[in-house]
């Protein structure tokens, strides 16, 4: 079930996702290890600079079927994509104990409605190449895939 997030959940919501997308970089070849948390830091604050009042930021925590346990988060936005207003997926995060339960499935179809409430016809998302576990489940929401991101390597210590 989806919960709107707490300011103490965002606390700790903040600490892990940072960490997450830092290695998720890391995985992705895009960011070294030396970099990576203070980009990602970067990224979050560029992204929620008012935190949970943010504007068109929606961040949700996820909680087991008795809803008294956090179990993961939701983040999503709205955005301009070619001209259509949409929902954008920026984070999904279930806590590995309970990864494989179907929370993941039940979050997404949760979301749904709240999209729809919001006039918006679709939800967008970027999942990376190094998790095919996710990708699996995106498909069988009926998420398609409408681009691939690729990358080569030069060997320059630090593209930014």
């Amino acid at each position: 079930m989806l919960i709107p997030m707490t300011e103490a959940g965002f606390a700790r919501y903040l600490e892990a996702a940072i960490a997450g997308f830092a290695q998720d970089q890391i995985d992705a070849g895009r960011w070294t290890a030396e970099q990576a948390l203070a980009l990602s830091r970067e990224d979050f604050e560029g992204l929620l600079p008012q935190g949970l009042a943010t504007p068109d930021q929606h961040l949700f925590e996820i909680q087991d079927e008795t809803g008294g346990t956090t179990i993961g988060w939701l983040w999503f936005a709205l955005m301009l994509k070619s001209g259509v207003r949409i929902a954008y997926v920026y984070d999904l995060e279930v806590m590995p104990e309970h990864r494989r339960q179907g929370h993941a499935r039940a979050a997404f179809k949760a979301m749904e409605p709240l999209v729809r409430a919001l006039g918006l016809a679709s939800i967008g998302l970027h999942v990376f190449a190094h998790n095919p576990g996710a990708q699996a489940l995106y498909a069988s929401l009926g998420y398609e895939v409408t681009g691939i991101n690729m990358l080569k390597q030069l060997g320059v210590a630090d593209g930014r």
